[in-house]
């Protein structure tokens, strides 16, 4: 490939990566039914195995996951309604533990006055952030606007997404046979191979992450409410939906969970239990729904996913932390293929030549190899052998 063709690439690149931050407000459903449809498409090539016509197919995938939809409405909606009556009930609790409890410890912990927590003051502080009334009326008229217009792209969305999903989901093959007419006929070979270790990576994250989250949802919703938290299935199922990002459910679980103890029971043994129940919780995600759901196969750092969710986040809003770790993922496989290019290159090797750098490995590994493969001295450096000399006679 010449610089010019790089060069084209780059900025076809850059062009790319503009549109799609241009258009990152109005991705959102496109993007909700692209991950649907990568997750049926497997099921849709089964059936297509068994001679069922592809868009017979994709009509039967379509129906049965709208079928799992709306059996999960049909569950989870009411319990999270009387989750969140129960929260609503609770409400003037917590208040007054607020005032009884935690503002007393806070003000002889952090040393800051009592005052300081007075909803007259909070009130006065945030009228001298916000100004004038004037200024108020325009932030409330805003803010009723976005809601607005928020509600209007809920609704959009609510009516794309399916449609999307049944035609994304009918023409994937022929998408993916004309993406791949596209290939430039030099890089195909490449390409194709970093496609099929982008899709493993990401049937991995994917499928295996959503089980994952699913899986701790549960087990916090039930073991919360089993020892007796009464808004403990709401704070489960949150905590396992946002498990996605490392420690972020398990801080935002057990955090609420303890907060949710000491207003309810006052004592000290609900809070072990809770300790307990987030432990366990810990070890089952670290220890045996990771590795047997997700596997090693991403392998991406703690630190490289909460990078990957802040910066995606930033730069995309919300669509951005939706694809933050997908994309993450395949970025490790591009940073893994680039490794393998540059690690083949003479940049990395310099002028030493292969089997000499072979050798000398091997000599670095094994310090003996150098003494052993030393050339026997010459000849002519041995010493001379006396012949035997017969006895002197006496």
């Amino acid at each position: 490939m010449t610089n010019a063709q790089r060069w084209q690439w780059l900025a076809i690149a850059a062009v790319v990566g503009w549109l799609i931050w241009l258009l990152s407000p109005i991705l959102m459903p496109f993007m909700l039914a692209a991950v649907f449809a990568y997750l049926g498409d497997p099921l849709v090539d089964r059936l297509e195995r068994l001679h069922i016509g592809r868009g017979i197919a994709a009509s039967i995938v379509f129906l049965v996951m709208l079928l799992i939809l709306a059996l999960a409405l049909i569950l989870l909606v009411p319990l999270v309604q009387r989750q969140i009556e129960h929260l609503v009930v609770a409400l003037p609790t917590y208040a007054a533990w607020l005032s009884r409890e935690a503002v007393p410890w806070l003000e002889r912990t952090l040393h800051i006055p009592a005052s300081e927590f007075d909803a007259s003051t909070l009130i006065a502080r945030i009228r001298d952030h916000i100004g004038t009334v004037g200024g108020i009326a325009a932030t409330v008229l805003g803010y009723a606007t976005r809601s607005g217009l928020a509600l209007i792209g809920v609704a959009v969305a609510v009516v794309l997404v399916p449609v999307v999903t049944f035609y994304l989901l009918r023409d994937w093959d022929k998408l993916l046979v004309h993406i791949d007419a596209l290939l430039p006929r030099e890089a195909q070979p490449t390409i194709r191979r970093l496609a099929r270790e982008t899709d493993t990576v990401l049937g991995a994250f994917v499928r295996g992450q959503l089980l994952v989250m699913l899986g701790l949802a549960i087990y916090y919703a039930v073991a919360l409410k089993l020892i007796g938290l009464d808004v403990g299935p709401l704070i489960g199922m949150a905590a396992g939906l946002v498990s996605f990002v490392p420690y972020l459910g398990f801080i935002i679980g057990i955090v609420a969970s303890i907060i949710a103890a000491l207003v309810q029971f006052h004592d000290l043994f609900h809070l072990v239990l809770v300790l307990v129940v987030f432990g366990i919780g810990s070890i089952l995600e670290s220890y045996i729904l990771v590795p047997k759901l997700v596997g090693d196969r991403i392998g991406l750092h703690p630190v490289a996913v909460i990078f990957a969710v802040l910066a995606f986040g930033e730069l995309f809003g919300f669509i951005g932390i939706l694809l933050a770790l997908p994309m993450a993922s395949i970025a490790m496989v591009l940073l893994r293929f680039l490794r393998s290019r540059y690690e083949a290159s003479p940049l990395y090797a310099g002028s030493v030549q292969p089997g000499l750098a072979e050798a000398s490995d091997k000599q670095v590994d094994n310090p003996r190899t150098l003494a052993d493969q030393q050339p026997p001295p010459l000849a002519a450096e041995q010493p001379p052998v006396l012949a035997e000399q017969p006895p002197r006679e006496p």
